[in-house]
């Protein structure tokens, strides 16, 4: 089996060819544009989300099917067509001009693949079976998910905070570092999931972090009453 190495990629005005106009097209151009991503979309037809998308100017659209030269100044391609000679002539052109290719369902003609993602503000957790079986990876994430709500994006933007607080610190790098992996492993998320924010307040002012305590304040406005 063909070992993947996993990498996030940065797509911010990136050039990204997409070839087909459908609804697994619209999901991966959805996708994109969450990454700030530069669209150029190439297809007879679109959704009607992909052809609003392209009358308000939010991406390129090319009315008309692949040919040869169409992958030019693409940083990546995802080919989501059903034509197998076309998925054929768009991965030879991108292996012929060295750009990381994705022909969906397709591993074989693919240079790379995209996992299933698992999303809470900057924390991303992405999973993949290597090819060999996108409904488990489908599966595992349905699992994930619900270990990781969305309350999640909360504790990783404390964390946040508290490693800006904790580099800020007049300490030497190794009683940073300690302290860093104490808060880590300190059941903050569990407080968070519970809404004991008073608990979370304690252990901020032991650990002389309470300039973030105002900051909690605004978390508590992402989240339902708290659960006691």
């Amino acid at each position: 089996m063909t070992e993947y190495y996993p990498i996030f990629l940065k797509l911010k005005d990136k050039l990204c060819v997409v070839i087909g106009g459908g609804q697994v097209a619209e999901r991966k151009i959805l996708s994109l544009l969450s990454c700030q991503a530069q669209i150029r979309v190439i297809s007879p037809n679109l959704t009607p989300k992909l052809r609003d998308l392209a009358e308000r100017k939010k991406i390129d659209w090319e009315s008309r099917p692949y040919q040869e030269g169409d992958l030019e100044g693409a940083f990546i391609v995802i080919a989501a067509t059903n034509d197998p000679e076309v998925q054929e002539r768009i991965f030879q052109e991108a292996e012929k001009r060295g750009i990381p290719c994705n022909i969906v369902d397709k591993p074989s003609l693919s240079s790379f693949i995209v996992p299933s993602t698992i999303k809470r503000g900057n924390f991303v957790l992405a999973i993949s079976t290597g090819g060999a079986s996108p409904a488990l990876a489908r599966r595992l994430r349905e699992i994930l998910e619900r270990e990781f709500e969305e309350e999640f994006e909360i504790y990783v933007r404390l964390m946040g905070k508290i490693r800006e607080s904790l580099l800020r610190m007049p300490l030497d790098p190794a009683e940073k570092e300690v302290k860093i992996q104490r808060l880590a492993l300190a059941p903050l998320w569990q407080y968070i999931k519970r809404g004991y924010w008073h608990l979370i307040e304690v252990i901020l002012e032991r650990e002389n972090l309470k300039e973030i305590i105002p900051e909690i304040v605004s978390f508590c406005t992402f989240v339902e009453s708290p659960k006691i």
